[in-house]
């Protein structure tokens, strides 16, 4: 494997090699550690689709003490107590394009090997200390995976597997799992999260530490969480990483509400239970590539019914039954009959939980959108998530109901809607109400959400109509010294005839002096030009409406 790790030099950044060498030349020693490497090498051994992983961070250990690191570099930044310098490299720019003060910089991470001591809090280490071994610094990292380092010349140190368990694509905790786990709990949620973005599986051992000590979870910062947390939601796989917080027990300590969907069946259309249809719409919104608001709100818009079904004739039900549905309940099991969690186990489950409609019960939602939304609301600033994030979910959540509403939707009514949840998020909703679609196993673009989709856009085109142009009846009024009446009418369709045939005349100007020598006419000439203004205004509606429908697909 050396010959291929040495092939991998030519994948690293100049300035990055920039560090290591300068480092090196002053007698330290110098070496690529954690995920870049791991990515690296996954980009050598896994297939392409597999194995298409670019670092985004590059992370550099060594011997030298930050001190002895801030000599060597010109620009560098020092204010923690991990002892991780930042370095400034300038980026590559082409010669004499930009001045020596507007140089683009990289930061490049230093951090000298180190031994951490006692967590008592679960969270941190009650002190850092300095190591001169390189051994010392990879056994405390979290998985193998990531204990893995290479030299400039492309010498891997493995000293844990790493390079094996990339090949079979396994997370394993570096050591003792209880004892990565306890210095730091939030390793448990970067399982889940490494488990999705890498799409690995985790072995039994870590697996049942992480049962273990789940509530351990409890010990860390919300922030921390939620960071995690949108790691995992933001990955390719975020249902399978849901699904496997739920088996692990850190869902329950995280977001319990989610819980409540397991069993909670429903009827209509569904095919799945609350639980299921959930990570089903969560999936699609993954698999569109959506960002994070269209995913949360495809995460919660439907958790609000455990709170708020009945059956059928009144009665009322007010949780869903805990404990695991087909697909959350299922044990996966490796080779060896021991648990064993995939990121890939979600999908080829989930075709295994179809519900017999026959046995079903008939339940109400009613108000679930509206609970539901109040539900995403508490449950984003439990994790504290900005407050724009928070109102645009919650607004998501609480509409979502709109568009399966076939009585409700007529243009004023899309109208009235988008002036609810704002021109800009008009389509996040059409997303979220798709995404709730596929949750039922249905297809992505029925005729129906295609006629929305048209009249969406015939809602939003700019408005032939009085209303684009620069003076409105009130300036008339005003400024013009126009009566209100009917003449106010037929001037205003005048005027947009003109507008029609030569947009560039819409100026507040150009309309006043015309509106002056139009008031000079009488009533039934004005009025014949008015009719023609309103009649041009209708043909153009009329093609333009035509147009959005054959886009959409839809019929007259």
């Amino acid at each position: 494997m050396e010959k291929d790790t040495k092939n991998l030099i030519s994948k690293i950044p100049k300035e990055v090699s920039y560090v290591t060498s300068t480092l090196e030349k002053a007698g330290f020693e110098a070496y690529l550690v954690g995920g870049c490497v791991r990515d690296l090498l996954m980009s050598q051994i896994l297939s392409e689709t597999e194995g298409n992983m670019n670092p985004k961070d590059w992370d550099i250990t060594t011997n030298a003490k930050p001190e002895q690191i801030i000599t060597l570099f010109k620009k560098t930044v020092y204010e923690n107590t991990f002892g991780t310098v930042g370095v400034y490299v300038p980026r590559e720019t082409p010669k004499d394009s930009v001045s020596q003060e507007t140089l683009e910089y990289s930061i490049i991470e230093v951090t000298p090997y180190r031994i951490e001591t006692k967590y008592s809090d679960f969270r941190h280490p009650d002190e850092v200390k300095f190591s001169d071994k390189l051994e010392d610094d990879l056994k405390r990292r979290d998985f193998t995976v990531n204990a893995l380092a290479l030299d400039s010349k492309g010498h891997l140190i493995d000293l844990f597997d790493g390079l094996k368990d990339i090949k079979d694509k396994t997370l394993k905790a570096v050591g003792k799992p209880d004892d990565r786990f306890e210095e730091d709990a939030l390793r448990m949620l970067r399982a889940v999260r490494f488990a999705c973005q890498l799409n690995f599986s985790v072995s039994y051992n870590t697996t049942e530490s992480i049962l273990k000590n789940a509530n351990l979870i409890k010990k860390i910062s919300e922030e921390r969480i939620r960071d995690e947390f949108v790691k995992i939601i933001m990955s390719k796989n975020p249902a399978s990483g849901i699904l496997m917080l739920q088996k692990f027990g850190l869902l329950k300590n995280i977001i319990p509400e989610l819980e409540e969907g397991i069993k909670c069946e429903q009827l209509g259309e569904h095919i799945y239970d609350v639980w299921d249809h959930l990570l089903h719409a969560l999936q699609h919104a993954a698999d569109k590539n959506w960002p994070l608001e269209i995913r949360l709100a495809a995460l919660f818009h439907d958790i609000g019914k455990p709170k708020s079904r009945r059956l059928a004739g009144g009665q009322n039900v007010l949780k869903g039954t805990l404990g695991s549905s087909k697909c959350a309940g299922s044990t996966f099991l490796n080779g060896d009959g021991q648990r064993k969690f995939s990121a890939e186990n979600f999908r080829g489950e989930s075709e295994n939980i179809l519900s017999s409609k026959s046995n079903k019960k008939k339940y109400t939602f009613y108000g679930h959108e509206v609970v539901g939304a109040r539900m995403a609301k508490k449950i984003m600033e439990r994790l504290k998530f900005p407050k724009k994030e928070i109102d645009l979910v919650e607004k998501l959540v609480r509409n979502h109901m709109f568009f399966s509403d076939t009585e409700l939707i007529t243009l004023s009514a899309v109208r009235r809607i988008i002036t609810k949840v704002g021109v800009n998020n008009i389509w996040l909703l059409m997303n979220v109400r798709e995404c709730d679609r596929v949750g039922m196993k249905k297809k992505e673009a029925p005729y129906r959400l295609r006629k929305y989709f048209a009249m969406i856009e015939e809602a939003l085109r700019d408005p032939i109509s009085v209303g684009q142009l620069k003076i409105n009846g009130e300036f008339m009024i005003k400024e013009l010294g126009i009566k209100p009446g009917p003449r106010m009418g037929w001037i205003l369709n005048t005027l947009l005839e003109e507008v029609l045939d030569a947009p560039e005349k819409n100026t507040v100007e150009h309309l006043s002096e015309l509106v002056k020598s139009l008031n000079m006419l009488g009533d039934a000439e004005l009025k014949t030009l008015g009719d023609k203004g309103k009649e041009k205004k209708e043909e153009l509606e009329e093609e333009e409406v035509e147009k959005l429908h054959a886009k959409h697909g839809v019929r007259k």
